[in-house]
């Protein structure tokens, strides 16, 4: 029995059919996919709920190994994968470090053009193996093996490496590059899974923008969605199971086995149970208040806006393919730094800093011609207000989002034809994205490797026999990937397979 038809659940499905066990899954809304899923918002348009853009997953071999591109699965790269159209100077990031590098030379010197390509060079090792311990299970041998990868650099040196992965990424970045509108993009960057970059330990973050060097990110032709659907028909074709509208309201687990009672009441036996819902659902559904109190969820990340819209952003400065990447709507550092003082108030920042993606510049089977759906991701904002609620305040914010993009493209507020605003409380709501975080757990070094989402609940495996979890709540973390999903089946697999030999030898 999986719980929960998010990616990493449907992931963790075909792998546990694929090894000849009986699968069903079990969902509590009626789409599938969770946070990787797509609606239609407006009459004939599409819209993304969670994510739009894929990176982990496209490091993987996941949808070859699946065959997900024979179910309809088209990825589009991402290129360039950012840019900050910028009135003093753009920067356009290209999966080419070459065209990169020449872009930073153009609006910031040859000095910091030079300092990118080191930059890049330096932490490419180090990203490799930051992947590689992802796409495995977080014991001490594979853990062991992702630090010595990444430490070769300084093999004679590794007090230096640690100095190095401790720091903070804005130390790294200021000691690294002059330009404040290279310093605030990469920083912008480092602080996408929910750390500031101020904070120690986010150096790694910063440097994982070498993987966009190594392979394109990529946008699923027809929505993020398209690779959760994919994910599903492939589960059918393997024999699996997938039920909507009815999800797991309560679940026991002995040595017995397992039973899963669903929110309509229907009792289900199973030998085990991967939950791929939020790591605190998990603890609440099998009665553990202690471990659902334990995991350090926060008071979330940010928001996003879904503009529907007449007309693509047209921004002051002319970025090549602008609206095909990741449109890093930043200042400056102290930018960054002032939004996540806001949000440590329990304020929306009052100039946030945002991430503009524009997914129908290039997929048209997601809306009509004449029609574009612009959406914003802004951080940083709190799931509980000091001051009065996000119903009563969710307008006033988005409209100050609105006016933030029509202060780098002017005339977009008159081109917004409706909008469809997804606060914190809005997430957890619909996505079940406990507090609003979308990493689910805070990607800190307490929640992180074998620590995540608890000591005790590490390794996909909980303290109950046969209770296994998986998603962003568990290794590696937040972001499309699959890793998750892949890992906790494969020891779903191991621990099945071992016990029924010891029950035929008995």
């Amino acid at each position: 029995m999986v719980i929960g038809a998010g990616h990493n659940g449907l992931v963790a499905g075909c792998y546990l059919a694929k090894a000849g066990f009986d699968v069903e899954v079990v969902e509590r809304d009626t789409v599938i996919g969770g946070a990787v899923s797509t609606v239609e918002r407006w009459p004939g348009v599409r819209v993304d709920r969670g994510s739009s853009i894929h990176v982990m997953v496209r490091h993987t071999d996941l949808v070859e190994d699946l065959d997900l591109g024979s179910l309809g699965l088209v990825y589009d790269d991402v290129e360039p994968w950012a840019a900050l159209p910028h009135p003093d100077g753009a920067l356009r990031f290209s999966n080419d470090l070459a065209q990169t590098c020449a872009s930073i030379e153009t609006a910031c010197g040859s000095a910091d053009a030079a300092a990118y390509r080191a930059f890049v060079e330096t932490w490419t090792p180090p990203t490799r193996a930051f992947l590689a311990a992802g796409s495995r299970p977080p014991t001490a041998r594979n853990l062991g093996r992702a630090a010595w990868a990444a430490s070769r650099r300084h093999v004679h040196n590794r007090s230096e490496t640690v100095r190095n992965f401790m720091q903070p990424a804005d130390d790294l970045i200021t000691a690294t590059f002059r330009d404040p509108r290279l310093r605030a993009a990469i920083g912008w960057w480092a602080a996408q899974s929910g750390p500031p970059p101020h904070a120690v330990g986010t150096a790694p973050i910063a440097g994982t923008l070498a993987m966009f060097h190594m392979q394109p990110a990529g946008r699923p032709r027809g929505g993020s969605g398209r690779l959760s659907e994919a994910l599903a028909a492939r589960l059918a074709s393997y024999g699996g199971a997938l039920r909507c509208g009815d999800g797991a309201a309560h679940v026991s687990a002995d040595d017995a086995g397992c039973t899963v009672v669903t929110s309509s009441g229907e009792k289900i036996g199973c030998r085990a149970v991967l939950a791929a819902c939020h790591g605190v659902t998990t603890a609440r559904l099998i009665g553990d208040v202690a471990a659902a109190g334990a995991m350090r969820v926060g008071h979330g990340i940010g928001m996003a806006v879904r503009f529907l819209t007449t007309q693509l952003p047209a921004y002051h400065a002319d970025v090549p393919g602008v609206h095909t990447s990741m449109q890093l709507l930043v200042d400056s550092p102290e930018q960054i730094r002032a939004a996540y003082g806001d949000f440590l108030r329990r304020e929306p920042a009052v100039d946030p800093p945002l991430i503009v993606m524009t997914p129908t510049a290039t997929d048209p089977t997601l809306a009509p011609p004449d029609r574009h759906v612009v959406t914003a991701w802004a951080q940083w904002h709190p799931h509980e207000l000091r001051d009065g609620t996000w119903d009563e305040r969710r307008d006033t914010v988005a409209d100050g989002i609105a006016a933030t993009i029509d202060r780098w493209a002017p005339g977009f507020a008159g081109s917004v034809i409706d909008r469809f605003v997804q606060t914190p409380v809005d997430l957890e709501r619909e996505l079940g994205l406990v507090a609003g975080n979308v990493m689910h757990v805070e990607m800190e070094l307490d929640a992180m490797f074998a620590l995540r989402p608890l000591p005790e609940w590490s390794g996909y495996r909980s303290p109950y026999p046969g209770l296994y979890l998986c998603g962003a709540s568990t290794h590696p973390g937040g972001g499309v990937w699959g890793a998750s999903g892949r890992n906790a089946a494969a020891v779903m697999v191991r621990d099945l397979n071992r016990r029924s030999r010891r029950r035929r030898h008995r």
